[in-house]
C-alpha cells in the first residue's frame, strides 16, 4: 500500500461551478482531477484528501461528488476544508459514506500500519487581516491539533500522516501553535493545500516529517506519492 495525498478537489457535479475562473491552473477541471487520479492511484493505495472536496451546501447535493470519488481506486480519508459547507455532524457523514470512504475531523484513524490525523487548521498570527475572530479560531484549531495528534500517539502505527487544510505557518513561514504543536510530536509526513494560483506558500521548518503541499492546481491535479513512507526525503538538517 502506497500512501498518496491531494486537497482542494472543488467539486460540484450537483451544481457545477466552473473554476477556471480563479486562474488558468484550473483549465480542464473537474476532469482533471478525475483523470490524474486514475494515472496514479491504484486500488491498494491509501488517498488522503485535505480539504475543500465539494462546493455543495448540503449532504444530499454532495453525494453525487461523494460518490465520484468512491468508484476512484484507493481507500480515501477525507479532511474537511473551509468551503465544506455541506459537511453534516461527523456521525451523520460517516454513516452516509460510500464503502472504502473515511473521515478524520479533530481526531485520528488506523488504515493497516497507517494512522491519519487532523483537523482545518486556520489562517495564523501574523498573515494578513488576521483579527480578534481569527484569533479565536486559530486557538479553537490548535487545541482541536492537540486532541488529534494525542488519539494518533495511542492508536500507534508504523507510520504517521497529518492532514490540515490550511498551511501550518503564516505566508512568512513564521513559527505558530499548529507548527509547534508538529515539531513536538515529529509525525512522519504533514500534508495541507488551501492556497491556489500563484499565492506563495512557506514550507514549515518540521525536521524529521516530510511536508508537501498538495493544492490539486498546484500539483498538476495528480495525488502526490508521500515519499517518508518509504523514507528519503524527510527533512533532517536544520532550517
Amino acid at each position: 500500500m502506497r500512501v498518496l495525498a491531494i486537497a482542494d478537489p472543488h467539486l460540484s457535479g450537483a451544481q457545477p461551478k466552473p473554476m477556471d475562473v480563479f486562474g488558468p491552473n484550473w483549465a480542464g477541471h473537474p476532469r482533471a482531477f478525475f483523470d490524474g487520479w486514475r494515472r496514479v492511484v491504484h486500488d491498494d493505495d491509501l488517498v488522503l484528501i485535505a480539504g475543500d472536496i465539494s462546493w455543495a451546501m448540503r449532504l444530499d447535493e454532495a453525494r453525487v461528488d461523494l460518490e465520484a470519488i468512491a468508484d476512484l481506486p484507493g481507500t480515501k480519508v477525507m479532511l474537511r476544508g473551509n468551503h465544506d459547507y455541506w459537511w453534516p455532524s461527523l456521525t451523520k457523514l460517516r454513516a452516509a459514506l460510500p464503502e472504502g470512504m473515511h473521515v478524520v475531523q479533530n481526531d485520528a484513524i488506523r488504515i493497516g500500519d497507517v494512522v491519519v490525523g487532523g483537523t482545518r487548521g486556520w489562517i495564523c498570527p501574523g498573515s494578513p487581516g488576521f483579527g480578534e475572530h481569527d484569533l479565536k479560531v486559530y486557538e479553537r484549531e490548535a487545541q482541536r491539533l492537540s486532541l488529534s495528534l494525542a488519539t494518533m500517539s495511542e492508536l500507534g502505527a508504523a507510520y504517521r500522516v497529518v492532514m490540515l487544510h490550511f498551511p501550518p505557518t503564516n505566508p512568512r513561514g513564521e513559527p505558530s501553535a499548529f507548527s509547534e504543536a508538529l515539531r513536538a510530536a515529529k509525525p512522519d509526513a504533514l500534508v495541507f493545500g488551501h492556497v491556489h494560483g500563484d499565492a506563495p506558500v512557506a514550507m514549515p521548518c518540521l525536521p524529521g516529517t516530510e511536508v508537501a503541499f498538495v493544492a490539486a492546481d498546484r500539483v498538476g491535479f495528480e495525488p502526490v506519492v508521500l515519499a517518508s513512507y518509504a523514507p528519503v526525503s524527510a527533512t533532517d538538517g536544520p532550517c
